[in-house]
């Protein structure tokens, strides 16, 4: 069998079409570099998982163990679930994910950046719950928020919420320490040592200096930890988890660098299982009041050096990292760092990595937001030496990660919604429409040709929104200051005289749709949010930043330390820092919920 007969049974492509439409021919050194990652042999014996939508054929012979412990006869009455036919996991999945009845608005923040007068330095769990309070109020039904996976706990911390540590359990840096049950049950002297601790708000998100504080804030705290309530709380799972953030903290944040012969202290690892409890229950009650619920963003991998990638070190290619092949921006390709899952792995497994992943996203959501969501069918996979325009597409069984993905969001009652932004290959367009996947529809891309469709021919099946935490703000774009933030950290791929003449026949192309369907008024911002309303999408989202014309995008790809990406707090058009109370109260935020409530 040929290199290239081998890497096509093994899903592993050969040449891709590039962005510009040209065929491009993947290299010989490639495509050996990935197959000796994969398992190459044919397989034999009874398949270790099938996965079917209920109603259809099973294609198995015998009788099914189900998940409910009754044996029953294979057929198309299956129940739903994860049952078991002989050697082979049957997973019985539904048609779609739910999908949300009606139309809904709301908001979406970074949650790190909303930082209220009773915060520590950043965003956290309880601004979420009173954020989603107000938005409830005001009859809004979701929030949706960046990714919450846990980080590494060992400064100094990775600011992108994008590169986590593990995305099966979340992030104790969010937690709000004096809402800690142990911070009510404390002596007044650990009380006041604990308030003592709270570090001041600066300019930027410092991570580093609210993370030292809160954690020798929790340090104080544990020592009257309930012990009944973390014993029944605890899993295997969770054991290991904590052992990692035990040895991280003695050994270093990257396991691949640790000494063979581990044993952290068990009252140490006790410790890291209780921050989960208390991340647990803090996000239990954040978003009770809303009709959807907060969504939850799921990142497209993990730091290599991180929990997730030590805990199932089996299942991800380690020695490869995700990434995205060159385009008119990025000319020699995209290397996120993240090592990709192995779906020979994925599927021997019967995918209980992915779906213990979906599982523990939705614990306590509304819905999910997949990040690259066409990383389900095939991701950039690049080898450890080369550049990343010298990777090539690895393919993953697409039915069977949309069926899982429908039905976790079955059982939590979640939506599910993909970003689906830049290139998205027909077939995935399919089957993401026929499983309940709702699409991103930003308005800067409903575009074509140089002049922007109407709202009315957006797709109802889809998250609508102005912009993205990597786009400009409405404020930011309607300005030009992209533009001119790119010209001066060098990240333009063309002269800045005509990025600019590019983005001036942009503005006054959108603009005049606006004009010709109705929406144009004198404030621009809220014109643009009048699109998002009069498109039929089932979800409508503004960001609190642009309702309060901030200028600065979250995050400028592209950029390392030249930005401060994911470090700024909310401020105003004029350059005030603003507090989630001033936000809330401010005439921005309830001109633009008024607008809003005209999506119901």
């Amino acid at each position: 069998m040929t290199l290239h007969e081998l890497a096509a049974r093994c899903g592993v492509a050969t040449s891709y079409t590039a962005w510009n439409g040209e065929r491009r021919v993947v290299s010989d050194e490639t495509l050996s570099a990935v197959l000796d990652a994969l398992e190459t042999a044919p397989e034999t014996g009874p398949p270790p998982v099938v996965v079917v939508r209920r109603g259809e054929p099973v294609p198995l012979e015998g009788t099914a163990l189900c998940e409910d412990g009754v044996r029953r006869e294979l057929g198309p009455d299956l129940p739903l679930g994860y049952h078991a036919v002989g050697d082979t996991t049957l997973i019985v999945v539904p048609v779609e994910a739910p999908v949300p009845e009606g139309r809904h608005w709301g908001w979406q923040v970074q949650l790190y950046a909303v930082r209220s007068e009773g915060s520590w330095g950043m965003g956290d769990y309880a601004d979420l719950r009173a954020l989603c309070d107000a938005t409830a109020e005001a009859g809004g039904s979701a929030v949706l928020i960046n990714p919450v996976h846990a980080e590494t706990p060992v400064v100094p911390l990775v600011p992108s919420p994008y590169s986590p540590s593990s995305r099966l359990f979340r992030s104790p840096l969010y937690l709000r320490v004096e809402e800690v049950p142990e911070y009510a049950l404390a002596t007044a002297d650990v009380r006041a040592r604990v308030d003592a601790l709270r570090p001041p708000s600066g300019d930027l998100i410092d991570r580093d200096a609210v993370w030292t504080a809160k954690l020798a804030a929790l340090e104080a705290l544990w020592p009257g930890h309930r012990v009944g309530a973390l014993a029944s709380f605890r899993t295997p799972e969770l054991d290991e988890f904590g052992r990692f953030c035990a040895l991280a903290e003695v050994h270093g944040p990257d396991w691949r660098t640790w000494p063979a012969e581990l044993a952290p202290a068990p009252e140490r690892v006790s410790f890291w299982c209780w921050l989960q409890l208390l991340v647990d229950e803090q996000l239990a009650v954040a978003g009770e009041g809303l009709e959807v619920g907060v969504l939850h963003d799921l990142a497209v991998g993990v730091d290599g050096g991180g929990a997730d990638a030590w805990l199932l070190r089996d299942v991800l290619a380690h020695g490869f990292t995700v990434g995205a092949p060159p385009d008119s921006l990025a000319m020699l390709g995209q290397d996120w760092g993240l090592p990709p899952w192995r779906p020979d792995r994925l599927r021997a497994t019967a995918y209980q990595p992915f779906r213990r992943m979906v599982q523990a996203v939705l614990r306590h959501a509304g819905g999910i937001r997949i990040d690259h969501v066409m990383g389900l069918s095939r991701l950039w996979w690049v080898p450890a030496g080369f550049p990343a325009k010298d990777g090539t597409y690895v393919s993953y069984d697409r039915d069977a990660m949309l069926g899982v993905l429908a039905l976790e969001a079955h059982r939590a009652g979640a939506v599910v919604v993909g970003e689906d932004l830049g290139t998205v290959e027909p077939s995935m367009r399919t089957a993401l429409d026929s499983s309940g996947v709702l699409g991103s529809d930003v308005l800067w891309f409903q575009a074509s040709d140089g002049s922007f469709f109407a709202p009315s021919t957006w797709r109802r099946d889809a998250l609508a929104t102005v912009t993205t935490h990597d786009l400009p703000t409405a404020a930011g774009w309607l300005a030009g200051d992209g533009v001119a933030l790119r010209a001066a950290l060098d990240q333009l791929t063309r002269p800045v005289e005509q990025e600019r003449a590019g983005w001036e026949q942009e503005r006054r192309a959108l603009l005049a749709m606006l004009e010709h369907e109705g929406l144009l008024g004198d404030d621009l911002v809220l014109s643009l949010h009048r699109a998002l309303v009069a498109s039929p999408a089932r979800l409508v989202l503004a960001s609190l930043a642009d309702a309060i014309g901030d200028l600065r995008q979250p995050n400028l790809p592209g950029t390392v330390d030249q930005y401060p990406n994911w470090r700024l707090p909310l401020m105003s058009g004029s350059g005030e820092l603003l507090s989630l109370e001033q936000v809330l109260a401010s005439d921005g935020v309830r001109r633009l919920t008024d607008l809003l409530r005209q999506v119901r």
